[in-house]
């Protein structure tokens, strides 16, 4: 750890390439949906957000194998063998006719992938602490948020050109390149002294330890309460502005506004973390996500749908909040935590994640002709998220930290 932290421009956008395989995945599929839906026969238009949740659920349970590993064979070999199940699941997903087989794949991919998104935290914890280490995670992701906002668009182009099959194709070259420049240009950040000896019982005694840290597991709870709430969004966006709102091929664009406003917040908490630190700005970040998400509760009960300028405008908001949140909880859960940090950073992902999978996919499933679902689904776990900071408040007052 370094005791003078230097900021290593390299390392961040680094870092965020590694995490941007996971959303160039996802993001840049959404405008395929309807067509891999109509090459699987698929009848009803919710099953095709499970191409997206599925993912999720792949990257959540596949940090409890990268993570833990990590710390005993070093960071590196764990991002070549999680991208080699990326490229094998994306081989399964171009060639079936199956649904169920399809979301399989979709499951392995979110399983090789949970592999670069959790080293790249890993190593972050390894390099800063504190709350510069939340700063450098707010630039790692605003530079990863550039990956949403053109992704779609990105997905859409190879779609006018192409067909479904040529994202996934353009996925796996984008990621091999990430991965030999990580290969060619990244040291190794954990030294051989600080690994832990491999045994089946680290994937215990780790979790063991992390579990003793009530702060760390509080915020683990957030993240999935916002994780989950933002991935209903996620899977369901396309079905709500190209079906409910008839925007066609505008969705990209639309899209990519609210992934700009998660990064400008992210940017924003970049320069200000250090300043009002990361703790109080994730506070008062959580309270502006549950008002905001309460009064469209309240504004919009009747269950008629806003227009559409109302509509984005409540995404903008909320994101704005998101972007506040994201990069401040993951270094908040992961600072008492340097000394496990692969397992740290593989517990508080999969917690998060599993979490946010079935929360997506019931609220998702209530999405059909109003936005109505969506509102009260971020109300209420921004309500809950609250009550947690209000508890972590309470205890940081009594000096139990």
């Amino acid at each position: 750890m370094q005791t003078k932290p230097d900021f290593k421009i390299e390392f961040v956008i680094l870092m965020a390439s590694l995490m941007s395989i996971v959303a160039l995945s996802i993001d840049a599929l959404l405008p395929a949906l309807p067509d891999i839906g109509n090459h699987l026969n698929v009848t009803n238009p919710n099953d095709n957000q499970k191409l997206i949740t599925m993912i999720f659920l792949g990257l959540g349970f596949g940090q409890l194998i990268f993570g833990p590993l990590s710390d005993s064979f070093g960071r590196k070999p764990m991002v070549y063998f999680g991208f080699t199940v990326f490229v094998i699941a994306s081989i399964v997903c171009v060639t079936t006719d199956s649904l169920e087989v399809m979301l399989i794949g979709r499951v392995f991919q979110g399983i090789g992938l949970s592999s670069p998104r959790t080293i790249a935290i890993a190593m972050t914890r390894d390099t800063y602490s504190g709350d510069f280490m939340a700063k450098i995670l707010s630039i790692i992701v605003m530079f990863f948020i550039l990956v949403p906002i053109v992704a779609p668009t990105f997905g859409q182009l190879l779609l006018d050109f192409f067909d479904w099959r040529a994202i996934f194709n353009a996925n796996l070259l984008i990621g091999l390149l990430i991965v030999l420049w990580f290969w060619r240009r990244q040291p190794e950040t954990l030294s051989k002294e600080k690994r832990i000896k491999f045994s089946p019982s680290i994937f215990i005694t780790g979790t063991v330890e992390f579990f003793k840290h009530r702060e760390s597991i509080a915020l683990t709870l957030v993240s999935g309460f916002i994780t989950g709430s933002f991935m209903v969004y996620l899977s369901t966006s396309q079905q709500i502005f190209q079906e409910q709102y008839l925007l066609g091929e505008l969705f990209p664009y639309i899209f990519a506004s609210t992934a700009f406003s998660v990064g400008f917040a992210t940017f924003t908490n970049s320069r200000l973390v250090i300043r009002f630190g990361s703790f109080n700005i994730a506070y008062y970040a959580t309270i502006a996500y549950a008002v905001i998400s309460l009064l469209y509760v309240l504004l919009f009960f009747s269950g008629n749908n806003p227009s559409i300028h109302v509509l984005v405008t409540f995404f903008l908001l909320q994101f704005f909040a998101v972007g506040f949140l994201f990069g401040n909880l993951r270094s908040l859960a992961m600072e008492p935590l340097g000394h496990i940090a692969g397992i740290g950073a593989a517990i508080n992902g999969f917690v998060s994640t599993v979490m946010a999978v079935p929360i997506a996919i019931y609220i998702g499933s209530f999405v059909k002709t109003s936005v109505l679902p969506l509102f009260i689904g971020f109300s209420i776990f921004g309500v809950l998220s609250l009550l947690v900071f209000v508890w972590l408040k309470r205890r940081r007052g009594l000096g139990k930290i």
